[in-house]
């Protein structure tokens, strides 16, 4: 699995400048809204039209377990990744209520979770993953062919969002020892030594982020990762979930939808589809900086400038979901806002025609 295993499109610069000059010509000072101004100008290239719509927005959680808790580096036990996937049907989850609030679908998927998740799961997509990964300190998390398959889901997923109108997908995450796998992920692909990339997770304390460290530095030292060969870097020391949510980014990216991508999980997700097919990263917002230490060198090396700082590190698709609320909002101001001339207000001066008491807008 390569580069050529998606046919990614470029994106239509045509239509971003066309959107560039419909910005320049509203009812503000020019740049006035920021960043705002450059998401849509985006979501126009990704889209392929000057007038770029947000209609129908998706949430996708996955859930997957790591055999490396077995090494003690998260202070939750395993089973809590099975009871929150079934929080998140229940509705009673973070993202549950902000996938409500922004009017997102919300989407659960069963990407290797250990044990079974109480409750109706008839709405639960399921996939071929194992129940959970190895043991990366000790060998590979999985095989190759293992996550080759769930990439291949994860885009086949985002294909058939893609097909019923999504128009942005945001990513999400659940998995118990998932910050152990990102920051070995994040240390492979960015070359940052693991010390640098790894946090507290879910709230070690400092013998127990010494504990993971060493961990990470082993898993790395016995699996031997090619930063090279993305898919093999995922098997070797990724996860389930994570896998699958690289497929799932490059599969939008394939059908002009765009990804809002979540924190240090999902991030980590996207240096595996970026390392597939760089061109990927054109149509990746990324929504927020997480808390964990990682995340940071992880979008750096994406070339990616995070839309909100709240310090915020819960995962399960959160900082994704506010950044939905941000795109959909940039897009309707570039849409629904008068120019000038609709407005009869009277544009800036040309240059070398202000008098000296001019006042800007």
């Amino acid at each position: 699995m390569n580069a050529s295993s998606f046919d990614l499109p470029p994106l239509d610069l045509k239509a971003e400048s066309a959107a560039r000059a419909r910005q320049d010509s509203l009812t503000k000072p020019h740049g006035s809204l920021g960043a705002l101004e450059d998401i849509a100008c985006r979501m126009a290239a990704i889209q392929g039209t000057p007038s770029p719509a947000v209609r129908q927005k998706w949430v996708v959680v996955a859930a997957g377990d790591h055999g490396v808790v077995a090494e003690g580096v998260s202070p939750f036990p395993q089973e809590v990744t099975a009871q929150m996937a079934a929080n998140f049907l229940r509705g009673g989850a973070a993202i549950s209520v902000l996938a409500r609030h922004t009017g997102a679908h919300l989407v659960i998927v069963n990407a290797g979770v250990k044990a079974d998740i109480p409750g109706d799961t008839s709405s639960v997509i399921a996939t071929s993953a194992q129940r959970g990964t190895e043991n990366m300190a000790l060998g590979p998390a999985m095989s190759r062919s293992a996550a080759e398959r769930l990439i291949q889901e994860g885009a086949d997923l985002a294909r058939q969002l893609s097909l019923k109108g999504a128009d942005v997908i945001a990513t999400g995450d659940m998995g118990i020892g998932n910050t152990t796998a990102a920051a070995a992920l994040t240390s492979v692909f960015t070359g940052h030594p693991p010390a640098e990339v790894t946090g507290r997770g879910t709230g070690l304390d400092d013998a127990g982020l010494k504990r993971k460290v060493a961990v990470i530095e082993r898993a790395i030292s016995v699996n031997r990762p090619d930063r090279r060969d993305a898919v093999g870097v995922a098997s070797k020391v990724g996860g389930c979930e994570i896998a699958f949510l690289a497929g799932l980014i490059l599969g939008a990216a394939e059908g002009r939808v765009a990804i809002a991508l979540d924190g240090f999980i999902s991030t980590s997700a996207a240096l595996v589809a970026h390392g597939i097919n760089p061109r990927v990263r054109d149509f990746i917002f990324a929504c927020h900086m997480s808390a964990e230490p990682g995340h940071r060198a992880a979008l750096e090396r994406l070339g990616l400038k995070p839309l909100l700082d709240l310090g915020m590190r819960l995962g399960e698709g959160t900082g994704a979901a506010l950044g939905l609320n941000l795109i959909e909002a940039a897009v309707k101001l570039h849409n629904e806002m008068a120019t000038f001339g609709e407005a009869s207000v009277s544009d800036r001066p040309e240059r070398g025609s202000e008098s000296g008491s001019s006042t800007p807008l």
